[in-house]
């Protein structure tokens, strides 16, 4: 079996990703993920992680589908390696300068106000990529009579 590259055509397996679309991105952000969790498991010696929770904001450029699909490879041969990555993705969340009101984004090709329709770039919420929480299962001690 052959897999193809990008755009080739013919026998084999084409690409998955769309052209000119690359997962280095994601992968440069579990890569980081994997690392900052690792060096926070230090302080519990033998723990094993079970899970890892994104908050990630809609406007923060990252594919879920990528983000799952990297974990997985930057987490093998890791103390993370088994765990689950759960992703919440957060809405944008603009203010409005023309009435004051705070709201969600219905479409992210329309920064207007909920509330007046007037244009509202002031982004509350949105942009963030950020660890908001690991689940670790603690080393047993064991105890030999």
């Amino acid at each position: 079996m052959r897999f193809g590259t990008v755009g080739e055509t013919g026998g084999g397996i084409e690409s998955c990703f769309q052209p000119g679309r690359s997962i280095m991105h994601e992968l440069s952000i579990v890569a980081s993920i994997v690392e900052s969790v690792t060096e926070s498991l230090a302080a519990y010696p033998g723990a094993r992680v079970v899970e890892v929770r994104l908050k990630v904001g809609a406007l923060a450029s990252v594919v879920e589908d990528s983000l799952q699909f990297c974990y997985g490879i930057a987490t093998a041969d890791t103390p993370l390696e088994g765990s689950r990555l759960v992703v919440r993705i957060l809405p944008v969340v603009v203010h409005c300068a023309a009435c004051g009101a705070e709201g969600s984004l219905e479409s992210l090709q329309n920064f207007r106000c909920p509330s007046c329709g007037e244009p509202a770039g002031d982004v509350r919420q949105g942009r963030e990529l950020e660890i908001d929480s690991i689940e670790i299962d603690e080393a047993k001690e064991s105890v030999f009579p």
